[in-house]
């Protein structure tokens, strides 16, 4: 009975044992096993099936499987490429399969429910995402105001422009270490920017009554020609310089030109509406005598006289007022 017995199990162990090679991360492993389930051979090969997802078995439902079959891929991430045998499942298995993991944000071509195939690319594109913050300048604006009291020649900078700053927040994109995309989130303006304001003249230029060429006037009021008012006048008053040297400029009268700041100066005037000989004092100017006179000189217009050219330039065209000393 016993010899029956053991003759028993020989035949039945013998008709249940299967030969079986599992494939695990591209390596073929052959067993032996006493069971039919899949489980069987992964736990004789020693293999935990939990992390090695990527197993094609030699056992089926007809047990008739006798190859098993794999393919070779390519796949390339963070600057390498890796020569990959696998099994036809898709590349989110293989990839399981391989310790290739992904962040929710890398992209993976072809798509990760793709099933493999033999001389398959894939591509992992990492992604990162990042915020940062900058300081930017604002550039300030330059304004031009018209200036009717100045002669076009003349401009100045009656404000300088100061640049205002902002704060940015911008998310930037990264794909395999390499910025791609940047999206502002926000905008602060920190400081204004100041205007550079420049006031420009306006009106023309005006021939001096006593010399040849043209002067700049930095004020000038456009006031019209008043009548005298007892002693005081209100006149237009122009300058001429020394055209012919210190000393050696002369008046209509044939009477030498001073300019003589703590004494009297000499200008010109219409005679019809200032004696020649007559004293006044001229805003701005000082004291003066009327002892010179010219063609360009009529009604409420005077005519001052300084030593240099500078001078007479500086002093431009007033709209002033004038005393009558005696």
């Amino acid at each position: 009975m016993l010899v029956a017995i053991i003759s028993a199990l020989t035949i039945f162990v013998f008709f249940i044992k299967k030969n079986t090679t599992v494939v695990a991360d591209g390596k073929q492993i052959k067993t032996v096993i006493l069971k039919k389930t899949l489980g069987s051979s992964l736990s004789s090969a020693e293999v935990n099936s939990a992390v090695k997802d990527n197993i094609e078995s030699t056992l089926s439902l007809n047990r008739a499987r006798k190859d098993i079959i794999t393919v070779n891929l390519k796949v390339f991430v963070d600057n390498k490429e890796f020569n990959i045998k696998s099994t036809p499942k898709n590349i989110a298995i293989m990839l399981n399969c391989q310790n290739i993991t992904l962040s929710d944000t890398d992209k993976v071509s072809p798509p990760i429910e793709t099933k493999i195939s033999t001389g398959m690319n894939v591509v992992i594109t990492r992604v990162k995402t990042e915020t940062i913050k900058q300081t930017k300048p604002i550039e300030f604006k330059t304004v031009i105001k018209k200036d009717n009291k100045s002669l076009k020649s003349q401009s100045k900078v009656s404000q300088k422009g100061i640049q205002g700053k902002k704060s940015l927040t911008l998310n930037l994109t990264y794909e395999n270490g390499k910025e791609v995309s940047r999206k502002m989130i926000s905008e602060v303006i920190v400081n204004k920017p100041q205007n550079k304001i420049i006031v420009q003249g306006t009106m023309p230029q005006v021939a001096i009554s006593r010399g040849d060429s043209s002067i700049s006037s930095k004020k000038t009021v456009n006031v019209d020609d008043a009548k005298s008012s007892g002693k005081i006048i209100n006149v237009k008053a122009t300058a001429y310089w020394a055209f012919n040297g210190v000393n050696n400029t002369y008046t209509s009268s044939g009477a030498k030109a001073v300019r003589n700041p703590s004494g009297y100066s000499t200008i010109a005037v219409d005679p019809g509406i200032i004696p020649l000989g007559t004293k006044l004092y001229v805003e701005g100017y000082g004291n003066a005598i009327a002892s010179d006179k010219g063609s360009g000189i009529k009604g409420n217009f005077i005519d001052v006289y300084f030593n240099t050219r500078k001078e007479a330039l500086n002093w431009g065209v007033k709209y002033l007022k004038v005393q009558i000393l005696d």
